[in-house]
């Protein structure tokens, strides 16, 4: 599987998630420039890091949607690449209209920075089949604004469409219906608040996102 990572001005997850995909797949992602205005050809995944893109003036997200990058991003998702948005790639993702939602301040209005229990929702995807439907995991948050918001026409849609992907087995930020990350309609684009590239290896005491990613790996190939 070959993958790549956008960079954006103030993104600080971007080496993390460098780390990760080198790990799952065996080869060294390409890491993109957020002026960069193509996509290498044979890329298979494509992931937006978290950080603060931008400094998060405007909104979170915003100014980092309009990068020339996000255009060909937006291209590749159409036609069925994988984009993985973490955090302040979620929110980029929303902001690009990729998914449908906002990302809002936190309900406490205070950045939250810990490791949270997760109970998964839906499996019938490439970055959640090989976890089992309710299964409880742990993964680390850090944000300010994750709270996911949408309207009902919107929420019921994704319920009834099984695109919710994860939800907060506790009191995390606030989000509708305990939201922690949903996938797009072909299951091609998950955007996710929590952080599975800081739980893939032993040595960081928690390797519940290392399926994630092996299981991106897996469907790649099969493809």
């Amino acid at each position: 599987m070959k993958t790549a990572v956008v960079v954006f001005p103030g993104s600080n997850c971007d080496r993390d998630m460098q780390v990760a995909l080198r790990r799952a797949s065996g080869q060294e992602p390409v890491m993109l420039w957020h002026k960069d205005t193509a996509i290498p050809a044979g890329i298979d995944l494509i992931a937006l890091p978290g950080g603060f893109s931008f400094g998060d003036y405007l909104r979170c997200g915003a100014i980092a949607s309009r990068s020339p990058i996000m255009r060909a991003v937006a291209d590749f998702a159409a036609k069925g690449g994988f984009v993985l948005g973490v955090c302040n790639g979620f929110q980029v993702l929303v902001e690009t209209g990729l998914l449908p939602g906002v990302l809002m301040r936190n309900a406490t209005l205070k950045f939250v920075c810990r490791t949270v229990a997760l109970t998964v929702e839906e499996t019938q995807s490439g970055y959640t089949n090989e976890y089992s439907k309710g299964e409880h995991i742990t993964l680390p948050v850090a944000h300010h604004d994750g709270c996911y918001v949408a309207d009902d026409a919107v929420l019921k849609q994704l319920e009834d469409q099984n695109r919710i992907a994860l939800k907060y087995a506790e009191a995390v930020n606030g989000s509708q219906r305990d939201i922690a990350g949903i996938l797009s309609e072909n299951r091609r684009v998950l955007g996710m608040m929590p952080h599975p590239e800081r739980a893939e290896d032993p040595a960081l005491g928690n390797t519940d996102g290392a399926r994630m990613f092996s299981g991106l790996v897996s469907q790649a190939l099969s493809a």
